[in-house]
């Protein structure tokens, strides 16, 4: 692991924190290889360095479970989330803490503040009536049960895609999924450009980062929905050089 090789140059002692995505999400959907999360809770627990997790991709059901730390059974120190908090509906973020942190902040003086530290808009009351309506809609519609239930069709959807043209890799977890295009030579990024648009013109809406197709539907999408999409991206590959 990069992390081992970087204590034979730094001390561990040096190390404040270790910062990950439990699956990296704008960078090209990648999960953890099997293991992976596991042995850094341990390497960081063994040298006593904080695990953070950006569950801001990963976070409210996403992966098929509240947090992508209950999907892998791996507990950080601190989470940091945020976009599916309030449904994208308004701006928020929050950072969760684990026990240790948390009891590391409740030291000193009963008179002093524990946390020292302003946020301009915090506890706004517009965004958390939009964080508790949202935590209401999960509640009710049952969403972590329903990606896991609908995950297999999403994957089988992607992967279906493997014989398109243009395509190099398909990745997927939860309902999250990527698609690789090979590049045009010399114009990196234009081919999945061009099916973007494409796709966008036809009525569905593909994000595409250099030429990765990044796939995050509603939480709420169909079979049918799902159908439709790769059929959308499916008709843009056979259509575009």
């Amino acid at each position: 692991m990069a992390l081992e090789q970087l204590f034979v140059v730094h001390d561990p002692a040096t190390i404040a924190a270790v910062i990950v995505e439990p699956v990296t999400g704008s960078g090209g959907v990648y999960p953890p290889p099997v293991g992976y999360l596991q042995r850094l809770r341990e390497l960081c627990t063994q040298h006593g360095i904080l695990l953070i997790f950006d569950e801001v991709i990963t976070g409210f059901s996403r992966v098929g479970a509240p947090f992508a730390a209950q999907a892998f059974g791996v507990t950080p120190d601190l989470m940091s989330c945020a976009k599916g908090m309030t449904n994208g509906a308004v701006p928020m973020g929050g950072v969760v803490v684990g026990n240790r942190v948390y009891e590391a902040f409740m030291q000193g003086s009963a008179n002093v503040i524990e946390l020292f530290h302003g946020y301009t808009y915090s506890a706004h009351p517009l965004a958390c009536a939009a964080g508790l309506a949202t935590l209401d809609v999960h509640e009710e519609l049952g969403l972590a049960a329903r990606v896991q239930a609908i995950a297999p069709v999403w994957e089988a959807a992607l992967h279906a895609l493997r014989d398109a043209p243009h395509v190099v890799d398909v990745r997927n977890v939860g309902l999250l999924g990527a698609v690789d295009l090979a590049p045009r030579p010399g114009a990196a990024g234009a081919r999945a450009q061009a099916v973007h648009t494409a796709c966008f013109e036809a009525g569905v809406l593909v994000r595409n980062s250099g030429d990765t197709l990044v796939l995050s539907p509603p939480l709420v999408i169909s079979e049918a929905q799902i159908g439709e999409m790769a059929h959308s991206i499916r008709t843009a590959l056979q259509h575009i050089a």
